[in-house]
């Protein structure tokens, strides 16, 4: 502790890396960033910036790069975007920023870290283009936590000789994240013709009776095949759930 101290004192560490290392979070201002998450449990920390303001957010990102070297922001609109390209410019001005202005994330970069890198792949799947917000953040989360991603998009069961077309692609994974709306069909049909995991992820599209994905949310649940299935539009979690398999395979090759 008194080499940190120590360290602090001379300005070779700022307050925010110590109450990190110390206390296992970085506050400020905006809230606490738990920096130590990705080494206690293999899952980054992401700021959600629904909810936050783009002062707020900033801040909180500016805590992240500061203690982590990375910050991973989701559901992240452009004046927050914004804000956080002008604190970052001030305070770690060879960072790097990747925004995704469809699927809502923002990933900042400082040229010293290192992201992980596994030997495992994900298949991220979508229905139909109207899927491709939530899986997008799925595959965002996936590659940074160090697996390869490979995207298969528009291969919904409005025409199954889309879905076969693209069996060979899908068995090649080791993962797959299948994304659908309207009554949820594509991960069912997916999980019964692999021998992968698969994890569905409900989309709010459609419309009618069941609208908002309920019915896809339902109509997973209920799969005749085994899949696992994550809450309605939850890009990040099955993102999440997709790359911690992914390190164990890893881990075993």
């Amino acid at each position: 502790m008194r080499d940190l101290l120590e360290a602090v004192a001379a300005g070779e560490v700022s307050p925010a890396e110590a109450e990190a290392e110390l206390a296992g979070y970085a506050t400020s201002g905006a809230g606490r960033f738990d920096a130590t998450r990705e080494s206690r449990s293999g899952v980054p920390e992401a700021i959600l910036g629904d909810g936050k303001t783009p002062a707020e957010v900033a801040a909180l990102a500016e805590t992240a790069v500061e203690t982590t070297g990375r910050a991973i922001v989701t559901r992240i609109e452009a004046p927050a975007v914004t804000a956080v390209r002008e604190t970052v410019a001030d305070t770690a001005p060879a960072a790097t920023l990747r925004w995704d202005e469809r699927a809502r994330w923002l990933v900042v970069t400082t040229p010293s870290f290192e992201r992980p890198s596994l030997d495992a792949t994900v298949g991220v799947v979508t229905a139909g283009t109207s899927d491709a917000v939530p899986a997008g953040e799925a595959a965002m989360i996936v590659g940074e936590m160090g697996a390869a991603v490979t995207r298969v998009d528009d291969v919904g069961v409005a025409s199954m000789a889309r879905t076969i077309d693209a069996v060979d692609r899908l068995r090649d994974q080791d993962v797959l994240i299948v994304a659908a709306g309207r009554e949820g069909a594509l991960p069912t049909v997916v999980a019964g013709l692999v021998d992968v995991p698969v994890i569905g992820l409900p989309v709010s599209t459609g419309y009618g009776h069941g609208g908002n994905g309920e019915a896809a949310l339902s109509g997973m649940l209920q799969s005749c095949t085994a899949l696992s299935v994550v809450n309605v539009d939850a890009g990040f979690t099955a993102g999440v759930q997709a790359g911690l398999i992914a390190r164990q395979i890893d881990a075993t090759r």
